[in-house]
């Protein structure tokens, strides 16, 4: 078996709206309902630019296929981070630098790679990479 890709990222969240917003305002992430059965009110699917969503929102409440105990606002455990491609460095620091966020920077110019990590409101720690073009 061969893996073609990261397919999603799947958050379980005691704050539902409040974490849509923070990827729709910070990323751009278009938020979209799932498919059914599953409820608007319990599941909010962030979708990129070419439509894949990528990162899948859970309320704590909401029916999983495979459940296990979780701790919204807890570190991410044996998941340091998810790291996402970005583009537009400076409007993703001025965005969080509007939101009072606390973030760092890292530069690896020996790639052309500039780095900002920060942590959504569920404590997930992210790892925002912008590469040169």
């Amino acid at each position: 078996m061969i893996v073609e890709r990261l397919d999603h990222v799947n958050i379980i969240t005691d704050r539902l709206a409040e974490t849509a917003r923070f990827y729709a305002e910070l990323l751009d992430l278009e938020e979209r309902d799932a498919p059914p059965p599953l409820k608007p009110e319990q599941v909010r699917w962030m979708h990129d630019q070419s439509g894949q969503a990528i990162l899948h929102l859970n309320s704590v409440d909401c029916p999983r296929a495979f459940d296990r105990a979780v701790a919204p606002g807890a570190e991410t455990g044996a998941i340091h981070h998810v790291a996402l491609r970005c583009g537009d460095f400076d409007e993703v620091k001025a965005r969080l630098d509007a939101r009072g966020a606390d973030y760092a920077i890292n530069d690896l110019s020996a790639i052309g790679l500039r780095q900002i990590f920060t942590a959504d409101p569920n404590n997930v720690l992210l790892e925002l990479n912008f590469f040169a073009a």
